[in-house]
């Protein structure tokens, strides 16, 4: 097995961040969070039926874990 193979299949086996809930997530991670393209949320923030969103510069966007948690909370539902 190459070092990159390694690597990778060390990575794998790693278990996943923990995130904080004040921790603020850019639009990409959120979207890999959610499991949605980034097309889609894209989508879900403008019909504004996302999570609330923090403002960080004039052109970009990122969502705390907390609103991440929030969010979801918001639309689970019973079967």
């Amino acid at each position: 097995m190459s070092k990159q193979q390694q690597q990778h299949q060390s990575a794998l086996n790693a278990p996943p961040p923990t995130l904080l809930d004040a921790q603020v997530l850019r639009l990409r991670e959120w979207a890999e969070l959610a499991g949605v393209s980034m097309r889609t949320a894209r989508r879900i923030l403008a019909s504004g039926t996302g999570p609330r969103i923090v403002q960080l510069s004039s052109k970009r966007v990122g969502i705390s874990v907390a609103a991440h948690k929030q969010w979801l909370a918001a639309r689970e539902r019973a079967s």
